[in-house]
């Protein structure tokens, strides 16, 4: 805690009219890279469901999941059921959980850039190591490096973006990380379906590509700037005024300047921000830290992203259909994120998320219904069915594009005060890849538990995300990034416990 009345107090007043500059191109491109670092998420979760719908992958490391697949009177909902299929999937996310509690002192000690180049590095050695697999463990191991290149990643690159970017386009360029992972899921899937005809090593190239964004990452993390923010932050005043000159292309940066100095003063008064930020004049930013990303993933969104060649295959679609399909769901998730960039800083965060919140649930609700009414365990959908089931498994892409996928990430890297700005990002990918985990190791138990009602499922969780939105979000359009905490105190709920 700041010591004593005569300590630093943070941002005492709100300048935001004040803020002078325009987008600049240094700006833009340095966005336009430090987003890479999404694609390297977007990568693994598009790969790994399609290299594990691939007949040598499965016989080679899975051979019981091989041989219960090419059993014709197997239950279409649980011939995929097995605990070590999914701990290849979900081990990634067990280890970028602690990652990125490691992450929180090396991004606010060292930068936003050292946690990039160190998320960079890792993924590497990651993907290397499960191209070369030759046993499970090893694939494991692998999966555990790509977990910490992610976890790093994760945390420091939604960061970088809203600290960088002009207040009034800040949810625009924070979704660049997004747009990339989108752009991730869709390229993985376009590989995998070339890839798997290359039989039988066609899946040790699927994973190591990976290495490709990850050695784009490095790169730009080595020759990217530092953010004014963070520089300010560990003392480097002159330095910090410079980029932000530069990044705002104009001299007259006095009020976002100041703004950044009282909130450094703060954040370095404060020894401990994770013991801070569960201080009552932090909760509400505390809360928004663990229920938005909880809420994204129990959209349900990664169990299609992950398993989608699985599921759809599963719902009798053959092995190169059910790739296709997964790879058009790929591209559009990648092309609603444009949807949301072009009307996030227009319409605001809540809008997006409460419509977006309702599309998903009606999409998910017919997708029950057709597989309830039409569908069999042990038969397959017809062709207009399944067509069917495909286009509306899109609309609720299109709806998770534009609304919670991009803005999962963007609200709570955007609400946090200066002194708990890394660990509450540090958090915020701790709750996401703790629930990827949980929904990624359990989603094929469900699937077969539950069959269809696995969708009504996600449903019900999205109504009460929606409501959750409707009454405890408060709109971050247009409010510079170190006055956020004025917002709490305007917030009909809020207020009462931050005051």
């Amino acid at each position: 805690m700041a010591g004593g009345s005569m300590g630093p107090t943070g941002v005492s007043k709100e300048r935001a009219d004040e803020y002078k500059g325009r987008v600049t191109a240094y700006v833009v491109i340095s966005c336009l890279v430090a987003a890479i670092g999404g694609s390297l998420f977007g990568y693994d979760i598009g790969i790994s469901g399609g290299v594990t719908s691939m007949d040598a992958f499965l016989e080679k490391f899975f051979p019981k999941v091989y041989r219960n697949q090419k059993h014709a009177h197997e239950n279409n909902y649980c011939k995929y059921n097995n605990q070590s299929l999914a701990a290849f999937t979900s081990s990634l996310y067990l280890a970028g959980l602690v990652a990125s509690i490691i992450a929180s002192p090396i991004t606010r000690k060292y930068g936003r850039r050292a946690s990039i180049i160190c998320g960079g590095i890792s993924f590497m050695i990651g993907a290397t190591l499960d191209a070369s697999a030759m046993n499970l463990p090893m694939l494991i191991l692998g999966r555990i490096m790509l977990g910490v290149g992610i976890g790093f990643g994760n945390q420091a690159v939604p960061l970088y973006l809203s600290e960088m970017a002009p207040t009034h386009l800040r949810g625009a360029l924070n979704m660049m990380f997004q747009l990339a992972t989108t752009l991730g899921i869709f390229t993985a899937n376009m590989i995998n379906y070339g890839t798997q005809k290359l039989q039988p090593w066609g899946w040790r190239l699927s994973l190591g590509l990976a290495a490709a964004p990850a050695i784009l990452m490095t790169i730009g993390g080595i020759l990217l700037p530092e953010t004014p923010n963070s520089l300010i932050e560990r003392g480097f005043q002159e330095k910090g005024k410079r980029v932000l000159e530069k990044i705002r292309g104009t001299t007259d940066i006095h009020a976002e300047l100041q703004d950044i100095i009282d909130a450094s003063e703060l954040a370095n008064s404060i020894k401990h921000p994770f013991r801070n930020i569960l201080e009552l004049r932090n909760r509400p930013q505390l809360i928004m830290a663990i229920f938005m990303p909880t809420f994204q993933i129990l959209t349900g969104i990664n169990s299609i992203l992950f398993y989608a060649p699985v599921l759809f295959k599963s719902l009798g679609f053959g092995r190169n259909a059910s790739l296709y399909s997964s790879a058009l769901t790929g591209a559009v998730l990648a092309s609603s994120t444009f949807i949301s960039i072009a009307l996030v800083d227009k319409l605001g965060r809540r809008a997006l998320l409460i419509t977006g919140g309702f599309q998903m649930v009606i999409c998910q609700v017919i997708v029950s219904v057709i597989l309830g009414v039409k569908f069999s365990s042990d038969g397959e959908l017809s062709k207009t069915f399944s067509v069917l089931v495909v286009v509306v498994i899109c609309l609720f892409v299109v709806a998770f594009g534009w609304s919670w996928g991009p803005l999962g990430w963007t609200v709570p890297s955007e609400i946090f005060p200066l002194e708990t700005r890394s660990a509450g990002q540090s958090i915020t990918v701790a709750v996401n890849l703790f629930f990827t985990f949980v929904i990624g190791q359990s989603f094929l138990s469900l699937l077969c538990a539950f069959k269809f009602g696995i969708f009504l499922f996600f449903a019900g969780w999205i109504m009460i995300m929606t409501v959750f939105v409707c009454l405890f979000l408060p709109e971050t359009k247009g409010v510079p990034i170190e006055e956020m905490i004025f917002l709490w105190k305007k917030h009909w709920f809020w207020k009462r416990i931050v005051r």
